[in-house]
């Protein structure tokens, strides 16, 4: 038992710092020498790349992000052999994407100021299971084509990803994992449903007025 909990503890140590990896934060300083946290919604996640650096950063950042969720459960199902069945897989990989869903929105290096962790997360569906992925994908993709909007889309794949993991069948585990990450990305997203309902939450391709800039948190 000794033996699987040290396994677990060095897992979820190395998830959360793949997770808080600051893929967007890098990419403007790199690219224009400025702090993200800064401008627009003073988000470091891909959405705020695109409307700070534009569509090609954006795209990096968005699959950065979400390789570092893809990274952290092949990390779990590596060190899996080496627990000698003290705990199961399942159980293992959930507690890997937790927390690289933690670090993607609460990084070490930046003060715990991060993201809203919905490329991270859709990374880790992924890998976790490619049909619950890909169903939560198109949903957002759907949402994002009718409203314009990417926080709607977000919240709207958060509240299904659950609904796809009884659909197909995954373990008991999983379910947690999407309940628990579903309700923390909705949670990460308060400031948006306060600008959904507001009216001024900005679609895509808008750029923000200074007004609505003031009153962002990280996204």
């Amino acid at each position: 038992m000794v033996v699987g909990i040290a396994i677990s503890v060095g897992l979820v140590l190395v998830a959360y710092l793949l997770g808080s990896f600051p893929t967007g934060f890098l990419a403007a300083k790199l690219l224009k020498g400025i702090d993200i946290r800064e401008q627009g919604s003073g988000s470091i996640g891909a959405t705020n790349v695109l409307r700070t650096l534009g569509k090609g950063p954006a795209i990096v950042v968005l699959l950065v992000d979400a390789l570092k969720g893809v990274l952290a459960i092949a990390l779990a199902n590596w060190l899996y052999p080496f627990t000698n069945n003290q705990i199961s897989l399942a159980w293992l990989i959930t507690l890997a994407g937790l927390f690289a869903v933690i670090g993607h929105s609460l990084p070490v290096w930046l003060k715990f100021k991060g993201g809203k962790s919905v490329a991270t997360s859709l990374g880790i569906l992924l890998a976790m299971s490619w049909q619950v992925g890909l169903a939560t994908l198109g949903v957002f993709a759907i949402v994002v084509a009718i409203t314009r909007i990417v926080s709607i889309s977000s919240i709207s794949g958060a509240i299904a990803v659950s609904l796809f993991m009884i659909l197909f069948k995954q373990p008991l585990p999983y379910l947690i994992f999407s309940l628990a990450a579903g309700v923390y990305v909705i949670w990460r997203h308060r400031s948006n449903i306060q600008r959904i309902i507001a009216g001024t939450e900005p679609k895509v391709g808008q750029k923000l007025v200074p007004e609505t800039e003031q009153s962002l948190e990280g996204s």
